[in-house]
């Protein structure tokens, strides 16, 4: 009996501590359990770079008052030139002309054409020949707020100057050595050339204001992409018949979308790039002229007076007028419409042609 109850104690203890075990194998398992289902780092999903803002290639730069074209601020600031030159066929090719951002021709005495060209920036240190100033020029040059660069000058070209109150550098006053210099391989009058260094010490020395006139409002109105006009006037060649001789031609580059010039029977050439002219627009713009003297100085109705002309671009030419008043400084072109002329980005070439010569101006 006593053997019995020691055999049944021994089982009851042998059960719970089978029990025990089970149970903290239990636990420990669900332990486990726990520990391997711990929740796992929250991701954050990637965002996606948001695009770069496209960088504007014109972010420091402004358009030219004088072409259109996208220039440097501080050079958009800066008055122009506007210099002289001589056209002979002796004194021909000129230098620097291809520097020029607008370039104007129209008749002298004789028949001959002088050549102004508009600068914005001037860069080389041979430009010319450089010669005499007329009074129509003089006024043109006004409406670009422009200082005016001249060898020798006519009486009717100093009043006009005086009246205007231009800025002007002459060959001829205590500075004409300080910008300009002869060229003694070439026989006077014309040997006179300026250079950049020239121009920016005269204008020093005189005291010209060097940015434009808070008042200039600019000369052209330019078209924000490269615009075909509608007209069906085509112009693969134009002639411009000045005088016998003087017959400055121009043909239309298609594949660059310019003109190219021609004088005396040749491609018109800068002597110092070896390059022809080349012109993105070109105006025509009809005047009356007539002589002003017995010397056969020139004149023209350009002070308060309207007249008519062509605007030609990308091989096609379309019927203009202008109108011009001296004392505002203001010269402005108008398509047929009545609406102000828009032009083409680029450099402009500018024929202040007879309006009683008018078969002169021939389209091919």
């Amino acid at each position: 009996m006593k053997r019995f109850r020691w055999f049944l104690a021994f089982i009851i203890i042998v059960f719970v501590m089978s029990g025990c075990k089970k149970k903290e194998k239990l636990i420990t398992k669900e332990d486990s359990i726990i520990e391997t289902n711990t929740p796992s780092p929250t991701v954050t999903p990637t965002e996606e770079p948001s695009p770069s803002p496209t960088t504007d290639p014109h972010r420091d730069e402004v358009e030219s008052k004088l072409t259109g074209l996208y220039v440097s601020k501080s050079v958009a600031s800066k008055r122009p030139y506007a210099i002289m030159f001589n056209n002979i066929k002796v004194a021909s090719p000129q230098s620097g002309t291809s520097e020029a951002d607008i370039l104007y021709e129209a008749i002298v005495e004789g028949g001959i054409t002088r050549l102004m060209g508009i600068f914005e920036q001037a860069k080389s240190d041979r430009i010319g020949s450089t010669r005499s100033a007329r009074h129509y020029f003089v006024s043109i040059a006004d409406e670009y707020d422009a200082i005016y660069v001249h060898f020798g000058q006519t009486k009717y070209a100093t009043a006009k100057m005086k009246k205007l109150g231009i800025n002007d550098l002459s060959g001829l006053s205590g500075i004409g050595t300080t910008v300009f210099y002869r060229d003694p391989s070439i026989k006077a009058p014309h040997n006179a050339f300026t250079s950049l260094k020239g121009l920016l010490k005269g204008t020093r020395i005189l005291g010209y204001r060097t940015k434009y006139n808070s008042s200039y409002e600019g000369h052209f109105k330019f078209y924000d992409a490269d615009t075909d006009l509608t007209s069906d006037k085509v112009v693969n060649k134009l002639i411009l018949n000045f005088s016998n001789y003087t017959s400055p031609y121009f043909t239309y580059d298609k594949q660059n979308k310019c003109y190219l010039r021609y004088q005396f029977g040749v491609p018109h050439i800068d002597a110092n790039t070896k390059k022809q002219l080349k012109f993105k627009n070109i105006i025509i713009q009809l005047v009356r002229e007539w002589n002003i003297d017995r010397k056969g100085y020139q004149t023209m109705d350009i002070e308060n007076a309207s007249g008519e002309g062509y605007y030609i671009t990308n091989g096609k030419a379309m019927k203009i007028t202008w109108k011009k008043n001296e004392a505002t400084r203001k010269m402005r072109y108008y398509s047929e419409d009545g609406s102000e002329l828009k032009i083409n980005a680029g450099k402009t070439y500018i024929a202040i042609f007879p309006n009683n010569r008018t078969s002169g101006v021939v389209f091919k």
